[in-house]
């Protein structure tokens, strides 16, 4: 090995020394350091979740942070979109640079940034929908610098599980929005239920969310729900195929603008009665999404069942008590009865803007 060594440093000998008579100029012993300064432009938001609630407004916070050696830049764009639920694809929100804004779609006319100051690029997003509910992201482009914030806008309002008449896992994905839309609700998130289940719900049927999974969440295991022997959680099915598989859905809902109330009707009433009795008192038949946010978020409690839009008769408990829901707060489900036999009383719902 000592021989082989000594022919390896006598050859870089050599090389090195036909190198010097070839390049007499050249530097063989050079460091050359690289260095590379930081973003000159760069986004943040105070807060990564912003609470409010449907028919109300929020401001998504999105502030520049600018090296001043910058030269001014009118040409500066700011702009807003979505995240779908999935991921998939970008809605676009808002878009502003210099004095040209655009705002798309449903949020069209209901959007604007706050404009503090130059570097505030927040948006505002007046008259919130259940649709608004979600991520955002916040993107300003100077020049060829360029960053990027996501903001989550959340609402506060209740998690519902849904099923129509047409009885148990009879809703494909497209039918569940649908459904969770007549009740005037929308799909949950992943993130609702979670919330939810935290919360205490415990519903031992799937049902879609939003992303096109299906889930359903578990507080107390037991052996038609995964087990006795399991863990409190969410019990997962994964994505599922929206066009074939047929499950139950979870709904989300907010505040309203209107009143919810129990009619004081003289007699029991059939459902086209019931209809008609809410028109007479100047309302429409109440949906279940609206019971469920009358209960969860301002503590309706009424002790009679009565029709809803769907055929569905319920009602709603906020103050458990002997033969009103016992041992839990609740709306109470007494399934879908015959419509044309069956007398029940009725919940209207009257809005205004």
């Amino acid at each position: 090995m000592i021989p082989v060594l000594i022919c390896a440093l006598v050859s870089l000998s050599v090389a090195e020394t036909d190198l010097d008579v070839l390049y007499p100029e050249l530097e063989h012993s050079r460091t050359i350091y690289v260095t590379e300064n930081g973003p000159r432009l760069s986004v943040v938001a105070e807060q990564s979740k912003v609470v409010s609630r449907r028919g109300g407004n929020a401001t998504l916070p999105c502030k520049i942070q600018r090296d001043q050696s910058m030269a001014p830049n009118r040409k500066m764009r700011i702009k807003w979109t979505k995240l779908t639920s999935d991921y998939l694809k970008e809605v676009d929100v808002f878009v502003a640079m210099d004095y040209h804004k655009r705002s798309y779609g449903s949020f069209h006319g209901r959007v604007h940034l706050q404009g503090s100051s130059p570097m505030d690029a927040s948006l505002v997003i007046t008259e919130i929908t259940l649709e608004d509910y979600g991520r955002y992201k916040c993107e300003v482009i100077d020049g060829l610098e360029d960053g990027t914030v996501v903001v989550s806008l959340d609402l506060e309002g209740v998690v519902f599980p849904y099923f129509p008449r047409l009885g148990r896992y009879n809703l494909n994905f497209y039918d569940a929005e649908r459904a969770c839309r007549d009740q005037d609700a929308i799909v949950a998130s992943f993130d609702q239920l979670y919330d939810s289940w935290r919360s205490g719900m415990d519903w031992c049927n799937a049902g879609w969310l939003s992303d096109g999974s299906v889930q359903y969440p578990i507080t107390t295991p037991r052996e038609p729900c995964g087990g006795k022997n399991t863990v409190p959680g969410i019990r997962n099915y994964g994505l599922r195929d929206k066009d074939k598989n047929h499950y139950d859905v979870f709904c989300f809902t907010s505040h309203y603008k209107g009143r919810f109330y129990y009619l004081i009707h003289p007699s029991k009433l059939t459902y086209d009665e019931a209809v008609r009795a809410c028109q007479k008192d100047g309302a429409q038949i109440a949906k279940v999404g609206q019971m469920y946010a009358a209960w969860k978020l301002l503590g309706y409690d009424r002790c009679d069942a009565g029709w809803l839009a769907d055929g569905s008769v319920r009602y709603p408990i906020s103050h458990p008590r002997r033969r009103c829901s016992p041992t839990e707060a609740a709306v109470r489900f007494s399934g879908f009865p015959d419509k044309k036999h069956k007398l029940y009383g009725v919940y209207c719902f009257k809005g205004h803007n």
